[in-house]
């Protein structure tokens, strides 16, 4: 017991007292660097010393991609909620109401309509914060619509990618999203439109293995993990060493699997440039100039 509690009346205790908020500051995982919350989100959640790129939610994205951050939200087909009824500590369906809560979005994809740098493009963003980003019915078919929208409205599709794999409480019917989404692809190809993937941290399981690599190009964010199984899981299997940095994204580009790794403060002009140069049509900035 203290002065406070003995002597101060409880309403001037309150007074004294300073709730200190449990984000205030942030640490870096790679740095250990502790980093101001407002100074991070100030940088896109980029770590200032270390350079490490933090996960970005899909809103932040969004409002930095496009001009003025003005968009168009696109709703998506409601898909079954449960179709196997599954159930491991808790049910499928009371796990997808808490992360419906927690990141107040329906699903794992968020798609949207606006303006890069004067062209319109149709995004689609994937949020790990929602049961990891897994693949399941609900994104596959925002997936599908995305595409199929932009060869509505005849602009790029650009995605950018976040996922553990599959979602394993949707069994086959989560499988079933690689090759549909491959599908839409090709309506993509078919109608001559670019298909742009930026890959972020981490990208892994079926998403690799269909739709984040059948981009007309590739983009990852510095530092991220991209591959089909874990590097543990292929320790054990091959029992040799992996190399030094093995599955990320600087690796891979080193390696050709991906065509460039982009810092996220230069995202934004390089895929308009990327747009302009497939669409042969000059950005805004480039027909100013």
């Amino acid at each position: 017991m203290n002065w406070i509690s003995n002597v101060v009346p409880p309403k001037v205790r309150s007074l004294l007292r300073r709730e200190t908020p449990e984000n205030l500051w942030v640490k870096c995982p790679e740095s250990g660097e502790l980093v101001f919350h407002k100074d991070l989100e100030a940088n896109l959640f980029v770590v200032p010393g270390s350079g490490y790129h933090m996960r970005l939610a899909p809103k932040a994205r969004l409002d930095n991609l496009f001009d003025g951050a003005v968009y168009e939200e696109l709703a998506t087909p409601e898909v079954p909620l449960d179709p196997l009824k599954f159930r491991d500590v808790k049910r499928y369906t009371d796990r997808l109401k808490e992360y419906r809560l927690k990141t107040e979005a329906l699903d794992a994809i968020k798609l949207a309509f606006g303006a890069l740098e004067g062209k319109n493009v149709v995004v689609a963003i994937q949020d790990f914060d929602f049961l990891g980003g897994s693949l399941g019915m609900a994104a596959g078919e925002a997936i599908v619509t995305g595409m199929l929208t932009a060869v509505e409205r005849h602009t790029p599709f650009i995605i950018f990618t976040a996922s553990g794999g599959a979602r394993m409480q949707e069994g086959i019917f989560s499988l079933m999203q690689m090759p549909r989404t491959t599908i839409a692809v090709q309506r993509l190809r078919a109608a001559k439109l670019p298909y742009i993937v930026v890959l972020t941290n981490p990208t892994t399981g079926g998403v690799t293995a269909s739709y984040a690599m059948l981009g007309d190009i590739h983009v990852a964010e510095p530092g991220a993990v991209i591959g089909f199984a874990g590097a543990r899981v292929i320790e054990q299997t091959i029992r040799e060493r992996l190399p030094e940095g093995f599955q990320r994204a600087e690796y891979l580009e080193a390696h050709g699997m991906i065509d460039m790794v982009v810092h996220r403060h230069d995202m934004r002009a390089t895929l308009a440039r990327l747009c302009g140069l497939l669409t042969r049509t000059p950005t805004a900035a480039q027909a100013a100039a």
